[in-house]
């Protein structure tokens, strides 16, 4: 028998507790350096949306949770996945 209770996370940015599903997943990989949505490693959950991307790097947000630097080049491609799938499809893969 499932389960039907969805697994939260929490946005790093706004703190909502939300389905990990509707979450951006970055991932500090144990071999060093960070990926988008797959990976072992330590991961920080961000809403897809712009205000909380904006957040997130102005408090440096994932950095914190992540324990290590994250680069401009990240933030870019969070910024054009905005553009390009727009903040109402939320789910990642």
């Amino acid at each position: 028998m499932t389960d039907p209770r969805p697994v939260l996370r929490q946005c790093v940015a706004c703190r909502c507790l939300v389905d990990r599903r509707q979450l951006w997943r970055v991932v500090r990989l144990a071999g060093g350096g960070l990926a988008l949505d797959a990976g072992i490693g330590r991961s920080a959950y961000l809403c897809p949306s712009p205000s909380c991307l904006d957040e997130a790097r102005r408090r440096k947000r994932l950095q914190r949770s992540l324990r290590c630097p994250v680069s401009d080049g990240l933030y870019a491609d969070l910024l054009a996945r905005i553009a390009t799938s727009g903040p109402a499809t939320p789910e990642a893969r």
